[in-house]
């Protein structure tokens, strides 16, 4: 039996929730857990056209979340137990009129929060708002040339130049003010982008953020967005290149777990799902982002923008779902899109539940984002 124990570096491709083994046990003991981890968008609209985004896979009934939802959600968030949530998901959350407010009210209230973006509308004034009170910042970015960036990301060659300069004052920023907040830069990598790694992985030793990471890129159960998963196999050796622009104050990092699966699991039950949680830029609460569009409308749980979070979350229509997904009458081999969210924490617990691993309490200082798992 492998015993899992942890180590103290910054986490990019695992999983942290041998550092919340009060939460599995409770889960263990059938309890109704709170999510360690919420990961949700402020919206459904986005000023980017991305080729590889999955959003738009992700269609459901639109509704405006404004300032009393999200601060009943995030008051709702505490007081439950849960302790991280990350604007990402299926919108461009920075664009919200309430984005500013939300990230400083979840903070006040002892919410670790996060944002995952382009990037593209975070000038230095709005940085100067928001980094004080973030554990992390990634900034999603899948070229490191002006002309692959507009065709990738579908936006003008200028945006290019603009999202590089907020990637500048947002270090400056964190540097001037010695602020807790890691800054991260993101790839999300299909085949036919091979010929950005290393122009990504040189621009961000440039502009100095605290890490890149390269990522696969996830599809739904039908193929919709075309990925060739065999296809990574042969960016290898460039991969190992890009890794190797590291140094004392950039870390670049691939994905090489989920890289080398070639979208495929070897568990078939979700327990993830209520460890870690997601919710649409409309409102909905589902177990995670794969299952947001209206077609699967019997895993939806509920709406924040109708109704309390802490309601849905302690409703039976809730655990009925979740408790579905942990059955013998779900396989995520053959029922869920590619690597989702909630792969490596599904990779542990059901490890950990087929007696292959041992989850035990962690040695030593805990690592960076440790309530974002």
């Amino acid at each position: 039996m492998t015993v899992i124990t942890g180590h103290t570096d910054l986490i990019l491709d695992g999983t942290k929730i041998n550092w919340h083994l009060d939460r599995v046990r409770a889960w263990e003991r059938g309890e109704r857990i709170a999510p360690i981890t919420i990961d949700m968008a402020l919206t459904r609209t986005c000023n980017y056209a991305c080729e590889f985004c999955y959003a738009m896979l992700q269609e459901n009934i639109r509704k405006v979340i404004n300032r009393k939802v999200i601060f009943d959600f995030l008051d709702d968030c505490a007081e439950i137990g849960v302790k991280g949530v990350s604007f990402v998901s299926d919108g461009e959350s920075t664009i919200s009129s309430v984005f500013v407010d939300a990230v400083r009210h979840g903070a006040e209230i002892g919410l670790s929060m996060a944002v995952g973006t382009n990037g593209f509308v975070l000038t230095k004034r709005r940085l100067e708002e928001v980094l004080p009170y973030l554990t992390y910042l990634r900034i999603n970015i899948s070229a490191g040339e002006r002309k692959r960036y507009a065709e990738i990301m579908g936006v003008k060659e200028s945006w290019f130049d603009r999202v590089c300069q907020n990637i500048r004052d947002m270090v400056a920023i964190k540097r001037r003010d010695g602020l807790p907040v890691t800054i991260g830069m993101q790839m999300v990598l299909m085949p036919q982008y091979a010929d950005q790694i290393l122009p990504l992985a040189r621009l961000g030793k440039e502009l100095r953020p605290d890490y890149l990471i390269i990522k696969h890129c996830s599809d739904s159960e039908d193929g919709d967005l075309g990925v060739d998963y065999d296809g990574y196999a042969g960016l290898y050796d460039m991969l190992h290149q890009a890794e190797a622009q590291s140094d004392d104050g950039y870390q670049v990092s691939v994905k090489w777990s989920k890289i080398k699966s070639k979208g495929a699991r070897d568990y078939q039950r979700c327990y993830g799902a209520p460890f870690i949680l997601q919710l649409s830029g409309s409102g909905l609460v589902a177990p995670c982002g794969m299952l947001f569009n209206e077609r699967y409308k019997k895993f939806h749980m509920g709406n924040i923008c109708e109704r309390r979070f802490k309601d849905i979350w302690a409703s039976d229509t809730y655990w009925r779902v979740m408790n579905y997904l942990a059955s013998p009458e779900f396989n995520a081999q053959k029922m869920c899109g590619s690597l989702c969210l909630q792969h490596k924490v599904n990779e542990a617990l059901d490890a950990h539940k087929k007696g292959q691993i041992d989850l035990r309490p962690p040695k030593g200082a805990p690592p960076e984002h440790l309530n974002f798992i």
